[in-house]
């Protein structure tokens, strides 16, 4: 298989175009995971959306092919300004939560407050929602700070955004009132 970024180039900007086929290069040969990633550096937006698409299908299959890039995701990758970047990046640190060390479990949680905070895009904020109300069951302070933003959030007027912030506001409340009939003397 030729080039990644060529491959990954052309047709209808919504199209799948080569990714499986790109995929399926890097699972048989994982040593070209590295020339997948650095297509994150393209020039090309079509080319950057194909490969987040291919890294949560390569994040499925073996995910020990993105654990060594853990740094390098929140280090590079966080800096794409680019609603498919960061979307990806929100589900795909919550399926790498367990191989992160503490520091960047924190920066991940800093990334993702503040495209909760300040993007506007419906699928960064869908996504962003769901990583974040999966951390804050055992995050107090992430859970204290993300409520309000939920609120704010269930009324957006995207109806997807509002149904989600909801959704993730009774998820969240469910989990307090189990943990208050289990430990009824802990403060929430």
């Amino acid at each position: 298989m030729g080039d990644f970024e060529t491959l990954l180039t052309g047709g209808h900007p919504n199209s799948l175009g080569n990714t499986i086929a790109v995929v399926e290069t890097v699972l048989q040969q994982p040593e070209r995971f590295e020339e997948l990633f650095h297509c994150y550096f393209s020039d090309d937006e079509v080319v950057r959306l194909r490969v987040s698409n291919a890294m949560k299908r390569i994040c499925k299959e073996r995910c020990d092919l993105l654990v060594p890039y853990i740094g390098r995701f929140l280090d590079e990758i966080t800096q794409i300004d680019q609603a498919s970047t960061q979307w990806t990046l929100a589900q795909l640190f919550l399926v790498l939560e367990q191989h992160m060390n503490g520091q960047q479990l924190r920066k991940a949680k800093e990334l993702l407050t503040h495209n909760l905070s300040h993007h506007n895009d419906w699928i960064v904020l869908n996504t962003t929602m769901e990583t974040l109300t999966h951390w804050s069951k055992t995050d107090k302070r992430l859970k204290h700070w993300l409520v309000p933003h939920l609120e704010r959030l269930s009324e957006d007027t995207r109806k997807s955004v509002s149904a989600r912030a909801t959704k993730m506001l009774v998820k969240l409340a469910s989990i307090l009132c189990i943990f208050k009939e289990i430990i009824p003397l802990y403060d929430f």
